[in-house]
């Protein structure tokens, strides 16, 4: 693998992990929303990620034995969680039923906690990636010198 190439499998994991950040957040913000303006309570959301070629088409052509099998990663697209919504009892909510049951999103703060913390490290190890990748480089050039 040659040096851009490493950059650009890191890259692609630290955009990836940028997005799911972003998700998290988004779920963390919305943990008692119970108006949306598509009606009803915040779907917890969630990313879909996929393995994909870091070259472009015209790249293709030019890879080695090597990087046939070269892959980042992306985001494939951003999903609504399918867990059943939480009902508690509320009587004096705006947004109670009929028999004073408040929708709320199923979306465990310590569960999204751990993904946060998760998320950070994965970003954190592509950054160190980066770093050592251009520490490598920078060697190979004193040594050519």
């Amino acid at each position: 693998m040659d040096f851009m190439s490493a950059l650009d499998v890191s890259a692609s994991g630290m955009k990836a992990q940028r997005t799911y950040m972003n998700v998290i957040s988004m779920n963390l913000a919305n943990v008692k929303t119970t108006r949306t303006p598509e009606g009803g309570a915040y779907k917890r959301k969630s990313v879909a990620f996929a393995a994909a070629p870091v070259f472009n088409p015209f790249d293709k052509e030019m890879e080695n034995a090597e990087n046939r099998e070269l892959k980042g990663v992306v985001v494939r697209g951003i999903v609504t969680d399918k867990r059943p919504m939480k009902k508690v009892h509320e009587p004096g909510h705006p947004d109670a039923d009929k028999d004073g049951y408040v929708t709320y999103p199923d979306i465990n703060v310590v569960e999204e906690m751990a993904n946060m913390i998760t998320t950070m490290r994965s970003y954190e190890a592509n950054v160190q990636a980066i770093q050592d990748t251009k520490a490598m480089f920078n060697k190979a050039l004193q040594i050519a010198r």
